[in-house]
């Protein structure tokens, strides 16, 4: 009995380490496989360093051509925001108007 006692900080400690960094970044990371996959010619994207463009051309090797201002490019999925993208096809939100 004395022995789960000692034990308990740590597994307390684990718990709380894993629903708050480990389980997130797990969801993240199904997030990010699930929007490579889905990325379909004619999507607007922002790549991770803040390059925006318009996918031209999907390759089988997880890369795709992207073009913008400066011509094209080719980068791999993986180099694609998530958040980003996502902001901008979001529908925007009503304004509330006060009264």
């Amino acid at each position: 009995m004395e022995a789960i006692n000692q034990f308990a900080p740590f597994i307390l400690i684990f718990a709380v380490m894993y629903f708050f960094m480990i389980r997130p970044s797990m969801k993240k990371q199904k997030q990010e496989k699930k929007f490579a996959q889905e990325l379909k010619k004619g999507d607007r994207v922002i790549t991770k360093s803040g390059l925006h463009g318009k996918i031209v051309d999907l390759n089988n090797d997880n890369t795709c051509v992207i073009e913008t201002m400066a011509g094209k490019m080719k980068f791999e999925r993986s180099a694609l925001s998530l958040e980003l993208s996502q902001k901008l096809n979001a529908p925007a939100a009503p304004v509330k108007e006060k009264k």
